[in-house]
């Protein structure tokens, strides 16, 4: 299994399987960050994301649909986009870095999580969901 650092990244999909990933850890970074490179376009957001987005899910105790929105869209209420957004998640908002580059969150972060045997995603066309494992 790759590192997930810059030189030994993970290479993934995203849940329907229609795009290739690229992700990585950056813990040098200010602040430390899960780099996503998406068709050529780089998304960071928070590092503790990993962390933070399993135990959120061990908390909910069952699926929870992934609600892909880009950042210029509202994501649907009990979401895990819309959690990633929330003013009382563990970062107090925004897991995504940089303005204009934060959406997306459960499309990129999620499959993350499922190569590190933390949750177990769906993968089918559209409307997807998590749980953790």
């Amino acid at each position: 299994m790759p590192a997930g650092t810059k030189d030994d990244p993970w290479l993934l999909k995203t849940p329907p399987g229609s795009s290739d990933i690229t992700l990585y850890r950056a813990p040098d970074a200010s602040p430390p960050a899960l780099v996503c490179v998406a068709g050529g376009t780089e998304l960071r957001y928070h590092l503790r994301a990993i962390e933070d987005l399993h135990q959120m899910l061990k908390q909910h105790g069952d699926w929870m649909e992934l609600g892909n929105a880009d950042e210029q869209k509202d994501a649907k209420p009990g979401t895990v986009e819309a959690w990633a957004r929330a003013p009382d998640n563990p970062v107090g908002g925004w897991y995504g870095i940089r303005k204009g580059f934060r959406g997306r969150f459960a499309n990129y972060v999620t499959p993350v999580l499922e190569a590190l045997g933390l949750v177990e995603l769906e993968h089918g066309p559209r409307n997807n969901r998590v749980r953790a494992l």
